[in-house]
């Protein structure tokens, strides 16, 4: 028996070994077998073998090593018998478990085409010889000692010491007889400096709730009941069909009175049946991810794989998403891949190095945020990445990833002064390898969750952003129109007597209107940081603030393109979004506040039962001007086209003077009905309207065939349709 500690021991007692399965565990020697055990803080262990057999094990030197040697190996798997100073309890040794990663998935995650990483890495509910236990996985290349350590080895680095991989810089270690509700984290030596450093899991599926950021182990129960959603979502023509967003903050859409979150079960008992009331086809959710700081609205995400445990469990999420798809609702997820936060017990510098960071200074840091940007040229990166839109997809059933910052992925100078960047090697400013990043995400949605959308973030001219990757675009479903948005606000901020000066901001985006598949958003980031809410950007009085904020939205959702629009906008909030407080719902007791919230359900409803107003969304067809020259009177008017070739016609007047007798040119003669005014007195307008006794007569204007008169009310927008019999 050995009584004094050899190299391998001592390098394993000061948490400096790669391979603690060649000590640690059943080995065989030249006179039978030997079993090695580390246990820090015990008295005794004793090996239990069948039937009432026991045999001790002898402390080496003084040390926490523990070993027994015999002629007969024990049976398989054996088990230990640790007695410490309050406890006793028996267990499986971890080290009668060699590593199980397989050589296809190290070598497809080393080559950047794993979008199945997290069945690799992090911990996962496993059982091997028939024992129950969790296998703990992490990447971290430049280490030279990995640990697990959680609140079952009261996060000592020295009990669990995992196994090296090879080459593929992941490590692993299987702890037997662990519950699923474990605490854990990843203990790291940097083979260069010896630096230690605790690291949460990258690819923890939950995590405790902030502040404390331990990741959890987890098991999923949740049986999914969106079977029929889900078939539907693979046949959906989603180009064609109608769709309305509406965006929520999930921890400010409504709070308990003491200020308290509501949970998952809680927004999927209220969120839901308002958003079906209100007719809105998709919600779409701020990042739910987990992330540390409640003022980053999730956009500085640390769980990229975990949902945030402020609300509750992942089940409760997926209980939440599986209410949508009942509720006929889809849910789109905003997804961060472009930059992640610098807290030091996460993904920066993870291993000690740059790892999933650029090392390049002119590369690693996102200036604007503070952040630093993900290296997705690494290979290891790009898998992980992959992966975590794949598990957003897959386990939750998400309907689709809104891409966050796109501009700042795809932009080797963005928010970059010159000298602060180096070109390509092409002498580019693009990104190349975020570029290919990209293309291959969208790919991999599009093959592998037919009806899945994905949907950019990105506020420059970069072409073809929606368009397929075969043809040389980056392969998104849609992208935001920020132009829109932008000339859209800026000219509704304007008092209506100088807005026949900026006309062209209505009329610009029909240049451009078809060259991407356009969103049009009037989102959270235009009612923050001294913005004002949607309301406070209105001029005038009152009255003209409430009819111009019903304009806008009647507008919106008009215009050629799907829409979105943020919470609180649906019933005219007056201050702008705090992420402290819930949406002002009280506001709803006063009837103007009360009719925009009407006036928001019945464009919705028109939107989604017009055919017109949304099949041809993306496609020049569906959409030809009237008159689009009329600025002295500030009057916009068009007609959209369904597939089939009927039509609406919109008129939309900025100004607060009536027009009466407003002559247009229609596609054919005969009767008309108002099928929508924004100024219904149920909505809080003047309604002044016209009624369904519209004649068009046969008299060319326009260039159209016939010419209608109408009553256009001041600041307010109409729809009109031919009566069919």
């Amino acid at each position: 028996m050995k009584t004094r500690i050899d190299e391998p021991l001592r390098a394993l007692a000061e948490a400096r070994e790669h391979d603690p399965f060649r000590t640690l565990g059943l080995h065989r020697t030249a006179d039978g077998w030997r079993l090695r055990v580390l246990r820090p803080d015990t008295q005794s262990v004793t090996l239990l073998e069948s039937g009432a057999t026991t045999l001790p094990l002898h402390r080496i030197g003084g040390s926490d090593f523990f070993e027994w040697e015999g002629t007969e190996a024990p049976s398989s798997p054996y088990r230990l018998r640790i007695e410490e100073q309050q406890r006793k309890f028996c267990l499986h040794d971890p080290y009668a478990f060699p590593p199980g990663a397989s050589d296809h998935d190290l070598f497809l995650f080393a080559e950047g085409s794993n979008s199945q990483a997290y069945r690799l890495l992090g911990a996962t509910l496993e059982t091997r010889q028939g024992v129950a236990g969790i296998c703990f996985r992490t990447w971290a290349p430049n280490a030279g000692r990995v640990s697990v350590v959680g609140d079952f080895n009261r996060w000592d680095g020295r009990v669990h010491p995992m196994a090296s991989l090879g080459a593929s810089g992941i490590w692993e270690l299987f702890i037997p007889d662990l519950p699923p509700s474990s605490l854990y984290k990843f203990e790291i030596r940097n083979r260069a400096t010896g630096m230690v450093s605790t690291k949460t899991d990258p690819y923890a599926r939950t995590f405790e709730v902030r502040p404390a950021t331990a990741a959890r182990v987890t098991n999923s129960d949740h049986a999914w009941r969106d079977c029929e959603w889900m078939k539907m979502r693979e046949r959906r023509d989603w180009l064609h069909a109608p769709m309305s967003v509406y965006e929520v903050h999930a921890g400010s859409w409504m709070r308990h009175p003491d200020g308290r979150f509501y949970s998952y079960r809680e927004l999927a008992e209220r969120l839901v049946p308002y958003a079906k009331d209100l007719g809105y086809t998709h919600i779409e959710f701020l990042p739910l991810m987990e992330h540390p700081l409640d003022e980053s609205w999730g956009y500085q995400c640390t769980g990229f794989f975990a949902p945030t445990s402020r609300f509750g469990s992942p089940d409760d999420l997926k209980f939440l998403i599986d209410g949508c798809h009942q509720a006929g609702i889809g849910v789109i997820l905003d997804w961060v891949p472009g930059h992640f936060p610098r807290d030091e017990w996460s993904l920066a510098h993870y291993d000690g190095t740059a790892l999933y960071e650029h090392e390049d200074p002119q590369r690693k840091v996102q200036p604007d945020w503070g952040t630093y940007v993900f290296n997705f040229g690494r290979n290891e990166v790009r898998s992980f990445l992959l992966s975590s839109a794949h598990w957003w997809l897959s386990e939750f059933h998400v309907d689709g990833l809104r891409v966050d910052a796109v501009a700042a992925m795809i932009y080797l100078d963005y928010s970059r002064k010159a000298g602060e960047w180096a070109p390509n090697v092409f002498g580019g400013r693009e990104n190349l390898e975020a570029i290919d990043f990209l293309r291959r995400l969208n790919e991999m949605v599009h093959r592998e969750f037919p009806g899945a959308l994905t949907i950019a973030e990105e506020s420059t001219a970069w072409p073809m952003v929606s368009r397929p990757t075969h043809l040389g675009g980056l392969g998104f479903s849609m992208k935001w129109n920020m132009g829109w948005m932008n000339d859209t606000l800026s000219y509704m901020a304007e008092d209506p007597v100088h807005r026949r000066y900026s006309h062209d901001r209505l009329t610009f985006g029909q240049l451009y209107a078809y060259t991407e598949n356009f969103v049009l958003p009037l989102s959270h980031d235009e009612v923050v940081h001294g913005k004002g809410s949607l309301l406070g950007k209105m001029p005038g009085d009152e009255w003209q603030r409430f009819a111009n904020l019903r304009l806008l939205l009647t507008y919106q959702m008009t215009t050629p393109g799907k829409k979105l629009c943020f919470m609180g906008a649906e019933l005219a909030q007056s201050h702008e979004w705090r992420e402290r407080e819930e949406v002002a719902w009280h506001l709803l007791q006063w009837p103007s506040h009360a009719g925009v919230q009407v006036l928001v359900r019945e464009l919705n409803h028109l939107h989604s039962t017009v055919p017109a107003l949304h099949e041809l969304d993306f496609d020049a067809q569906g959409f030809a001007w009237i008159d689009c020259h009329d600025a002295d009177q500030s009057i916009v008017s068009w007609l959209r086209f369904s597939l089939d070739g009927d039509f609406v016609v919109v008129v939309l007047n900025f100004t607060p003077v009536p027009r009466l007798g407003y002559c247009i040119g229609v596609p054919e003669a005969g009767r008309y009905h108002e099928i929508f005014n924004s100024d219904s007195r149920y909505y809080g307008g003047g309604d002044l309207g016209n009624g369904s006794g519209l004649i068009a007569q046969p008299r060319p204007w326009m260039g159209r065939p016939a010419s209608l008169t109408l009553t256009v009310p001041p600041l307010a927008g109409i729809v009109v349709a031919p009566t069919r019999s």
